[in-house]
């Protein structure tokens, strides 16, 4: 595999871990979670996410683009995982990119989906169940993982305020 194929597998890894480290540890009702009117619930911004990663796939492969909602957030970020892997199996063979070069991949529906795992963070603080913050550089982030079993923070802040003020610990406890 060449260079610009591994970054965008590890970005590809970077992605799955910064989606699971916003949606480990959710309240159950989390995916239900509407910040306004008018604005995507968790459940819709997984499902909208796999409908970017959809189109990004479509430059290897002919397939759809677009899916209906699937029926629970557990399935839709099933879903999600599972278009992040065919990519990546792409990448893997080293399948040519078709209609995209690989930086406009990764300008557009990869970087995209990188902005939306940013927004699900964003939201878990506003439904009130903030996830702790991290030195992602520090994050064991493995390009050949890109499932749902992702890897505990390494190296979470020690201590840290959640949106009321209140002293956290980095842990999770």
């Amino acid at each position: 595999m060449d260079g610009t194929r591994r970054l965008l597998r590890h970005f590809l890894a970077a992605l799955a871990y910064r989606t699971q480290k916003a949606l480990r540890s959710a309240p159950h009702s989390f995916g239900d979670f509407r910040a306004a009117p008018g604005v995507r619930t968790p459940h819709q911004l997984i499902h909208h996410m796999s409908g970017v990663l959809l189109f990004a796939l479509s430059h290897f492969e002919n397939t759809e683009t677009w899916v209906a909602q699937r029926g629970t957030l557990s399935q839709e970020v099933a879903a999600f995982h599972a278009v992040l892997e065919a990519i990546g199996r792409h990448l893997d063979a080293g399948t040519p990119f078709r209609g995209i070069t690989p930086e406009r991949m990764l300008q557009g529906p990869l970087a995209d989906a990188m902005t939306h795992a940013g927004q699900l963070a964003m939201m878990r603080r506003l439904a009130g169940s903030p996830i702790p913050p991290e030195d992602f550089s520090k994050a064991d982030v493995l390009a050949e993982n890109l499932g749902t079993d992702q890897a505990a923070p390494r190296s979470p802040d020690a201590d840290w305020r959640d949106a009321e003020g209140r002293q956290q610990r980095g842990d999770g406890s």
